[in-house]
């Protein structure tokens, strides 16, 4: 049986990617207390008819001594030889969170009067430190609308082929942050900028004209030669070391120009050599 374990801050958007599981075929239940997540997993295999596909939802409104048990609860589970686990961590900018919380006017889970709402926020991540350490997979909501995390959540977790790698690529802008969930990230800034040139200003790294100008650019292609080589060499050990989920952040100023060319670029060689990879583009959605 697949299992996968959903957590993140309150606002996440936890509700959201459960229920893209849900839509896809998994049995799902939300705020499980983490304590009961072995006796659950046991009873439901001792049943024939059991679900192929189980998602929980653990997250800070556990009991915090259950928080503090997930880690080996976890390991034991592990163990076993008929199931798989894989951890999803959610999580966005606080300034995003909060102005979350504010369009809602829900109450947070951890807010009462002693903490106000930025202070339950901080404290949240203080207490699901144990899990997010722990994520095979971290997605960053901050930029993400409900549909587009749906689409993420399906792609990267329900469609992925099971011990296959899930590889992403994703653009960005240095100017607006660097993503809270890659892996590596590779700065590309020092490369020929198309925003100089003045007819090449309004178009993206997608559109024809500044592909012609980056791909044939020396200095380009041998920064994508070097990401490409490095990746190449060092996946097949996240492979064997069971790890199921990459991100590789390109960023460029604005990501609009190179690092979204340079994305589409290395997306489109690793495609031709495995069986899940991905591509997004921070700054054009």
């Amino acid at each position: 049986m697949k299992l996968v374990v959903i957590s993140g801050r309150s606002g996440s958007g936890k509700s959201t990617a459960l229920q893209a599981l849900e839509d896809v075929g998994f049995y799902c239940i939300d705020n499980l207390p983490a304590r009961l997540l072995p006796d659950l997993i046991e009873q439901m295999l001792l049943d024939p008819d059991h679900p192929e596909q189980l998602a929980v939802s653990i997250d800070a409104r556990n009991l915090i001594s259950n928080l503090h048990a997930f880690p080996q609860i976890i390991q034991e589970l592990g163990q076993r030889g008929d199931l798989s686990c894989e951890i999803l961590y959610l999580d966005a900018s606080e300034p995003t969170l909060l102005k979350r919380y504010s369009a809602t006017r829900r109450k947070h889970p951890l807010s009462d009067s002693q903490a106000g709402l930025q202070e339950a926020i901080a404290y949240e991540r203080e207490l699901l430190g144990g899990i997010a350490s722990l994520a095979d997979i971290r997605v960053d909501t901050t930029r993400l609308s409900l549909y587009e995390l749906r689409d993420t959540i399906k792609l990267r977790i329900a469609n992925r082929v099971e011990q296959s790698l899930s590889l992403q690529f994703e653009s960005f802008g240095f100017k607006h942050g660097v993503p809270l969930d890659v892996d590596f990230t590779f700065d590309v800034r020092m490369l020929p900028n198309p925003y100089w040139v003045p007819e090449l200003r309004q178009h993206t790294g997608r559109d024809a004209p500044v592909i012609e100008f980056l791909k044939h650019n020396p200095e380009v292609d041998d920064m994508v030669g070097d990401i490409r080589d490095f990746l190449e060499r060092w996946l097949p050990h996240f492979r064997r070391n069971n790890r199921s989920y990459v991100t590789v952040g390109i960023g460029c100023t604005g990501g609009q120009h190179r690092s979204v060319y340079i994305a589409d670029v290395l997306a489109g060689h690793f495609s031709q050599l495995m069986d899940n990879v991905h591509v997004r583009h921070r700054e054009l959605t």
